[in-house]
C-alpha cells in the first residue's frame, strides 16, 4: 500500500475548506453590493463638513449658505 498523504480525510478537509471559503467569499459580495458603494471605504461614516460639500456639490445650497453653515462647524 503507498502512502497518500492525508488520504481521503485530507481531501474532504480541502473540500469543506474550499466551499467555506466560496461562502464567506458570495456572501462579502452581498454584503459590500448592499452598502451603496462603501466596500472599500472601511466604513468610514461622513462627516458633517463631508455631507455640507455634497450638498452644495449638488445645488441644494448656495454658496452664501455653505460658506455660513462651514463657519458654523467652526472649519
Amino acid at each position: 500500500m503507498s502512502d497518500y498523504g492525508w488520504g481521503w480525510g485530507g481531501m474532504g478537509l480541502g473540500m469543506l475548506l474550499f466551499w467555506g471559503l466560496l461562502i464567506v467569499g458570495i456572501v462579502m459580495l452581498v454584503r459590500c453590493s448592499r452598502s451603496s458603494g462603501d466596500c472599500g471605504k472601511g466604513g468610514r461614516e461622513k462627516s458633517a463638513l463631508d455631507l455640507l460639500n455634497e450638498r452644495y456639490a449638488r445645488g441644494e445650497i448656495g454658496r452664501e449658505e455653505f460658506e455660513q453653515k462651514k463657519r458654523d462647524l467652526g472649519k
